[in-house]
């Protein structure tokens, strides 16, 4: 940072004047030196009327101990004064401000093919880090504000995913999140920092418009394994949403709705036996049990239609 030199931005050079706008510039420039030598002469007849003004105020103040001048025209004599003074300052500023129009004139006639002395600004890094991406790779004039290159640094990474709304909103900052298929053979540790507040319209591989919304996580850690990660990689994240210790699972197979309830088919010495479960969160593979079943009992996996309860059931062995 403030050390690596990044690029070098030499102003651009004059465009070429033709003989048509040539002529008027110089006609500029004329009209400008006419306007200082009018001001210089105004300036000259403003400090001419003003020694005059302050000569009649100083004999004024000499005799006007005597009582031979009255206190009006004692105050006129010296307004007038006051007003010369002014105008002599008026008439500097103006020859300053014709001085100023002379040289912005005169400027315009500069034919630069190359950059002076102080002229080229010199970019330097603003963070320590890497040159992640450069845009503009060769001399080309650019823009105010346009992107010549990108710098970052890639030891200090964030994850950005896109979640689904209606699933974002469960996502409490400080979740636990599990980095996957980023090319290492264990997954990352990592915790929600941020869920954006607003969402935006993507449409999905099925041709399916879905408001997503962007989670940012970090790392928890920084393992020499994981210090190929670069900037936008690919990674597939997995947030915990709820978690607790000591619960009771059942596998999403098992579980089949019977109207409004659901059910499972117990295996009980060779036969099925349907009993009736209340269940809480599910991840699609494995569903909380709140009650209905205990620990070790055994339930029937992807029970197809031909099983009834108290029919006859042997397992598979192997199983």
């Amino acid at each position: 940072a403030g050390e690596t030199l990044l690029t070098a931005i030499e102003p651009g050079i004059a465009p070429l004047l033709d003989a048509r706008t040539k002529a008027q510039t110089e006609a500029r420039i004329s009209a400008a030196e006419a306007a200082r030598m009018q001001a210089e002469q105004s300036l000259e007849m403003a400090r001419t009327a003003a020694q005059f003004a302050k000569a009649s105020w100083d004999r004024v103040r000499a005799n006007a101990t005597q009582g031979s001048i009255s206190a009006t025209d004692r105050d006129n004599i010296e307004r007038e004064t006051q007003m010369r003074d002014r105008e002599v300052r008026a008439s500097e500023f103006a020859l300053k401000i014709a001085d100023y129009e002379i040289a912005q004139t005169r400027a315009a006639m500069m034919q630069r093919d190359t950059p002076g002395a102080g002229a080229v600004i010199e970019v330097r890094s603003p963070v320590s880090g890497r040159v992640l991406r450069v845009q503009q790779e060769s001399a080309t004039l650019i823009a105010a504000g346009a992107a010549i290159l990108e710098v970052g640094d890639p030891s200090d990474l964030e994850i950005e995913a896109e979640i689904l709304s209606r699933d974002a909103v469960t996502i409490p900052a400080g979740a636990e999140v599990s980095v996957e298929q980023w090319g290492g053979e264990t997954p990352l540790k990592a915790r929600v920092r941020r869920v954006e507040p607003a969402a935006f319209t993507k449409v999905s591989a099925l041709g399916v418009e879905e408001q997503r919304v962007i989670v940012l996580s970090d790392l928890d850690s920084t393992p020499e394994s994981d210090k190929t990660l670069g900037d936008r990689y690919r990674v597939e994240v997995r947030v915990a949403v709820w978690q607790d210790k000591d619960v009771l699972l059942v596998p999403a197979g098992a579980l089949f709705r019977e109207g409004t309830a659901w059910k499972v088919f117990r295996f009980e010495g060779g036969f099925a036996k349907s009993h009736p479960v209340q269940i809480g969160r599910t991840d699609g593979k494995l569903t909380q049990v709140l009650g209905g079943l205990e620990v070790g009992n055994q339930v029937l996996m992807h029970p197809p239609d031909t099983v009834k309860d108290g029919i006859a059931v042997r397992e598979r062995e192997g199983d």
